[in-house]
């Protein structure tokens, strides 16, 4: 234990205290100085008067912090609960994304699927004859013959005039 002197106002006075806690319990007697000098002239010549003034200035002083204390409290608290609510939104959006997710893909598997068997019937498409549909070589060489045929059409059509 230790013994200190503080000062409040213009008297000095002895306090024991526990070791360590010398600087802490001088300030809070600062503290208590300064309510004191807030009395000014308005001081009484009773000195325990004067120091329950000060104790009121200091216990408004901590109520108002304890008011302000409560309302943060409160907002935070109600903050939580509003992140919470918005967390649970966010939670059951993510869900119902990820499952329409899964039903996209689920339809894009079958649509593949789909696609491939029309290629494949389509490759086995015959024409209107019944005919499997004819290569790029062969309608060049049917072409060609056509040409043939015209030219030859033509040329027997110019000798039959002339004869």
């Amino acid at each position: 234990m230790s013994e200190i002197s503080i000062k409040i106002g213009p008297k000095s006075y002895p306090f024991v205290c526990g070791d360590g806690e010398e600087d802490h319990i001088r300030k809070l007697a600062a503290i208590i100085d300064e309510k004191y000098s807030q009395l000014g002239s308005a001081r009484s010549p009773q000195e325990a008067q004067n120091m329950l003034f000060a104790a009121l200035f200091l216990a408004d002083e901590l109520s108002e912090t304890r008011k302000v204390a409560k309302k943060s409290s409160e907002n935070v608290e109600h903050e939580k609960a509003k992140s919470g609510g918005k967390k649970a939104e966010l939670k059951s959006e993510i869900e119902t994304l990820t499952k329409a997710e899964a039903r996209a893909r689920e339809e894009i598997g079958e649509l593949k699927a789909t696609l491939a068997e029309m290629r494949e019937a389509a490759s086995h498409q015959h024409d209107l004859f019944g005919a499997p549909s004819v290569g790029d070589d062969i309608v060049q060489k049917l072409e060609a013959l056509a040409a043939r045929a015209e030219e030859t059409a033509s040329a027997l059509e110019g000798t039959a005039q002339s004869s």
